[in-house]
């Protein structure tokens, strides 16, 4: 194991303990109240709401996986392949600011839409960094990775714990694991994202909140995707 790779298990090591840290009380406030009204919320509306979000995500996967370029990275070092994959968080900062700021300056129905536009971009990004780190998503349990990348950087305390777990063993629980839990899942990304979503509605406010919340999303997205995938690379190294 060379000096980088060392560096990065320390890096590792702060992060992981960083994602099991409880939460602030704000944030666990915000969730305890998101849960009391998801609980006023009729069944039948979560059963849509969670087939809705599960057909946009297969379809968002879909085409991300189509226009990804693979084998981006081939015979590139931890190092070399960590700059490419910051320097594609910075470029999707920005477009997902730029998408922020547009639907939020474009009122309410344009606000609706970002919420498609945003989970694209994010999808996109996740294959891009799934390809750079040498990852083939063709294999289903490649794509059923990123689901899980993606629901550890936009979960509560009790569901980013167990997600942590499931990628930290990845290579024995991806026997095991068939299918996402879909309720869980969008559940967990709205409750996540929806106060300052909401917010990007608001007139007059919507295009600055709208580009600092999207980039702020793809900056978590980004730290969460490059140390889940740094993990595996290392897990792999016959030096461990």
């Amino acid at each position: 194991m060379n000096e980088y790779d060392l560096i990065v298990c320390e890096e590792l090591e702060v992060w992981k303990r960083k994602l099991t840290r409880r939460s602030g009380m704000m944030n666990r406030l915000s969730k305890k109240a998101q849960g009391k009204i998801n609980e006023l919320i009729p069944e039948k509306v979560h059963e849509v709401m969670t087939e809705s979000i599960k057909a946009m995500v297969k379809t968002t996967l879909f085409g991300s996986q189509v226009t990804t370029n693979k084998n981006q990275a081939l015979g590139l070092t931890l190092a070399e392949t960590d700059e490419i994959v910051r320097k594609k968080i910075a470029i999707y900062q920005k477009t997902a600011m730029l998408e922020g700021a547009g639907t939020g300056a474009g009122g309410i129905l344009l606000g609706l839409a970002d919420f498609p536009l945003l989970l694209s971009i994010k999808m996109k990004f996740l294959f891009e960094a799934a390809s750079i780190y040498g990852f083939n998503t063709s294999d289903y349990s490649e794509r059923l990775f990123i689901l899980h990348v993606f629901q550890l950087a936009f979960s509560s305390d009790e569901i980013r714990k167990n997600t942590l777990s499931e990628i930290e063993n990845w290579e024995n629980r991806k026997q095991v694991l068939v299918e996402m839990d879909w309720r869980q899942f969008q559940q967990e990304y709205r409750d996540y994202i929806d106060l300052v979503k909401m917010l990007q509605l608001v007139p007059g406010i919507g295009a600055f909140v709208g580009a600092y919340a999207n980039n702020n999303l793809l900056k978590q997205l980004g730290e969460t995707t490059m140390n889940a995938y740094r993990l595996r690379v290392l897990q792999k190294s016959p030096e461990l």
